[in-house]
């Protein structure tokens, strides 16, 4: 086991953002996390669990122990009448184990093409894209337990998916004597693999406005795994910025939910306003649209802009040069901003969807 000193974290967060870690190790098997866990002198020192650094805003050093997941494999588990299902390490890039289960003849992720970060990722936040998300298509993982060096498997109940959300991301409650209680797993576990079970027979998932207009304009009436795999891609690649070029944590905030009244409240000021109804009587609006109708689209708080084509992205703009890198400080400043300006023009609060450190 390898204990890394004042590692540089730039390298391993989508932002860009110049961090160190103090300490860090990379973990490739559970083998190696039980040893960390078992080290009498790291096993008291506060752990951080990272992935593809593709959800997180770093404010500053990382004090904690960073523990780099880079368990690989992919693999066939089972094949039933229902379902293929396949597992894959927590340290898999995401988007190019969704490429392989097309390669392979295993469809149901492709809505999910291009997704930043990694597979172990992936149900901290039920990551979703074009009308599917993670718990959609979600079997069951394995984790440890960081606290107790326990390993566990969890079932998609278990899990309590929501909207960008699940039990990785809130912290246990706490009875009187201050002893944890319930099921939160926030800093507590380590997700190994994920298993994902792809629907047979397979049907495709369309309705959002840009693949029905890509749709047209090729004459497709029905497209294969492979063309909603790659139209997914050109939308994106078209809409999102490269992070190797703009520093970007994707979607900044999540789409707030209204009631109809709030919605209907909103339409006769500003009718133009994206929104959409959800199986539960809710109204999702749009945050980009918000966001680009108070005027942020393109504009900046030091090196930390709002990206001029997709009013939801903020980008590092000096990624490129030390001198001129966006600071955390800088993105979470431009971020109260745009919460402000939401606020006081809609009267909607807006969430924001990276980690910060």
């Amino acid at each position: 086991m390898l204990v890394e000193k004042n590692v540089p974290l730039q390298p391993l967060n989508t932002f860009g953002i110049v961090a160190r870690a103090h300490q860090l190790v990379r973990v490739r098997s559970e083998a190696q996390l039980h040893e960390v866990l078992a080290d009498a002198a790291l096993r008291p020192v506060p752990k951080f669990v990272l992935g593809g650094g593709s959800n997180i805003v770093l404010t500053g050093d990382v004090k904690p122990l960073v523990l780099k997941a880079e368990i690989m494999g992919r693999r066939l588990v089972e094949e039933t009448p229902r379902a293929w299902v396949v597992e894959a390490g927590a340290g898999e890039v995401w988007h190019d184990f969704v490429a392989w289960t097309i390669e392979q003849g295993f469809y149901g992720l492709e809505n999910l093409a291009l997704i930043p970060g990694t597979v172990g990722a992936a149900p901290v936040q039920n990551i979703g894209a074009y009308g599917v998300e993670l718990q959609d298509r979600f079997e069951s993982l394995d984790a440890v337990d960081l606290e107790t060096g326990q390993n566990f498997s969890l079932r998609a109940a278990q899990c309590a998916f929501g909207y960008r959300d699940s039990v990785f991301k809130h912290p246990p409650a706490l009875d009187a004597d201050g002893r944890p209680r319930g099921h939160g797993l926030a800093g507590r576990a380590f997700i190994t693999r994920v298993r994902f079970a792809l629907p047979k027979p397979w049907r495709p998932v369309l309705g959002y406005a840009d693949l029905e207009r890509r749709q047209a304009e090729l004459g497709v009436d029905q497209p294969t795994p492979q063309q909603l795999f790659d139209w997914i891609c050109e939308i994106r690649r078209a809409k999102l910025p490269d992070p190797r070029v703009l520093g970007n944590a994707g979607s900044f905030f999540k789409n707030p939910t209204v009631t109809p009244e709030q919605c209907a409240d909103i339409i006769a000021r500003d009718p133009k306003i994206v929104h959409y109804p959800m199986p539960d009587g809710s109204i999702k609006l749009a945050a980009g649209w918000l966001i680009d109708a108070c005027g942020w689209k393109g504009k900046a708080v030091g090196n930390a802009s709002v990206y001029e084509k997709q009013a939801l992205v903020l980008v590092n703009k000096g990624i490129a040069d030390p001198a001129t890198c966006a600071t955390g400080g800088e993105v979470m400043t431009l971020a109260k901003a745009i919460q402000t300006s939401v606020y006081e023009r809609f009267g909607i609060r807006l969430e924001p969807e990276p980690v910060v450190v």
